[in-house]
């Protein structure tokens, strides 16, 4: 096994992001957190409030020799609406825009290469940004894991989770975990 790798993607509601990426092979751990902002360790409600400047995001555990990072822009590219800015469904403000916080150089150049990819599928410009990885603050614990947790109980994550899923089912089948 390599060892473990990091991505950090910003994709709208962290319920639905870590959803998406806890079904994959190769992907170890999937953390939600706030990323992106000035408030040092913001409550989900201040987030929420739109007025730390963080974003809801993930923060992915992977091991390189299953998934490659490339892979998993693909995938969170093909999950969510990278063409809305600041934007996602009913889900309003720059807590919920489209960004990829890279973790060194190399992510940084397979991020630009990755939305040259994803623009090549949309008709609208890609309007996800690249940001500096800043300190990440993991969200509290009952956001954790929350699909399989509470998703079923929650008419939100009932309505926009399932479609992301078959998106991922659909066009990612072979990156499936058993």
């Amino acid at each position: 096994m390599a060892e473990q790798q990091w991505a950090t993607l910003a994709g709208g509601c962290f319920w639905c992001t870590e959803a998406v990426f806890l079904q994959l092979a190769g992907v170890g751990s999937v953390e939600s957190g706030y990323i992106g902002g000035a408030k040092p360790d913001p409550t989900y409600e201040e987030v929420c409030s739109g007025a730390t400047g963080h974003a809801e995001a993930i923060r992915i555990g992977f091991d390189l020799d299953v998934i490659s990072y490339g892979d998993l822009l693909d995938i969170f590219f093909a999950t969510h609406d990278p063409t809305s800015l600041n934007r996602q469904g009913n889900d309003v403000g720059t807590q919920y825009r489209s960004a990829i916080f890279p973790h060194d150089a190399a992510q940084e150049e397979e991020a630009r290469a990755a939305i040259a990819r994803a623009q090549a599928d949309h008709a609208d410009p890609i309007v996800t940004a690249i940001e500096p990885l800043g300190p990440w603050y993991p969200a509290e614990s009952y956001h954790q894991d929350y699909w399989n947790r509470m998703g079923d109980r929650n008419p939100y994550c009932m309505a926009v989770i399932p479609p992301k899923l078959h998106k991922l089912k659909a066009k990612f089948a072979e990156r499936l975990g058993a």
